[in-house]
């Protein structure tokens, strides 16, 4: 018995080492290549990757940014900041400036979206984001409005934002029920919503007369919609979208 208990206390205290040891190792692994973060704000990025691959840390240069205080390719900011402790391999994103803003601002307001895009470009300018509106009385594809505006001084970005012109899109509405109503109230409804009257076809109606000897004068001709012939159904449906300009086509009896 003795022999056992024993057994089991060697047994118990070899399993405790070995948690111990796993949580060192994983102590070990989260936190042991740790590094403190160098500072980079004023080097050049030859001296930034080189000062942040001594630490084993990565370095991607993110964005551009006028500055009057930095000169140009220099560091100007950087995330995360210098003094913080991150693991090794984690990337530092900087911002390098280009020194002070020398370029205007092009006035690029009425040119379409590709001929303020070239004018951009051809100052060393960056296109930014692009956005459409549709504005009655405007012509399609024309810059209405940009960010920094013409001739704009002590802006941060080398980017210019448009807001241009979008065609206009037809009018949409939803198909009402005409089911029921006279053929004539239904028309003027369509014309005052800008929509046309389509095809009207006169609904099939079951006869029940005997057929007569064959000199029996020939059938009479197919009835035609009136005013006052009601729908009995309708294309569209009702509840269906439509755009301004499109044809209906009715049912009528």
């Amino acid at each position: 018995m003795k022999s056992f208990f024993r057994f089991v206390l060697r047994a118990l205290v070899l399993l405790i080492v070995a948690l111990v040891s796993a949580l060192t190792a994983m102590r070990f692994a989260i936190h042991g290549r740790e590094e403190v973060v160098p500072a980079l704000a004023g080097k050049t990025p030859l001296e930034a990757r080189r000062l942040a691959e001594a630490g084993g840390f990565e370095v991607e240069i993110e964005r551009q940014y006028y500055s009057a205080t930095v000169p140009e390719g220099r560091i100007l900011s950087q995330l995360p900041p210098a003094g913080a402790k991150i693991r090794q391999g984690w990337q530092i994103r900087v911002a390098e400036s280009l020194g002070p803003q020398r370029v205007a601002i092009p006035n690029v307001l009425g040119d379409s979206e590709r001929a303020a895009e070239m004018n951009i470009r051809r100052r060393g300018l960056d296109l930014g984001a692009v956005a459409h509106i549709e504005m009655a009385g405007t012509a399609a594809d024309q810059v209405v409005a940009q960010s920094p505006p013409p001739n704009a001084s002590g802006i941060s970005a080398p980017k210019i934002s448009l807001l241009t012109s979008a065609p206009a899109q037809p009018q949409a509405f939803v198909m009402p029920n005409f089911v029921g109503q006279a053929l004539g109230g239904v028309t003027i409804v369509l014309q005052d919503a800008g929509l046309r009257l389509g095809n009207v076809t006169v609904a099939a109606q079951s006869t029940n007369s005997t057929p007569g000897p064959s000199s029996s004068p020939p059938p009479p001709a197919p009835p035609q919609p009136t005013p006052a012939s009601v729908i009995v159904s309708q294309n569209p449906i009702a509840g269906a979208k439509v755009l301004a300009g499109a044809a209906v086509n009715f049912e009528v009896r």
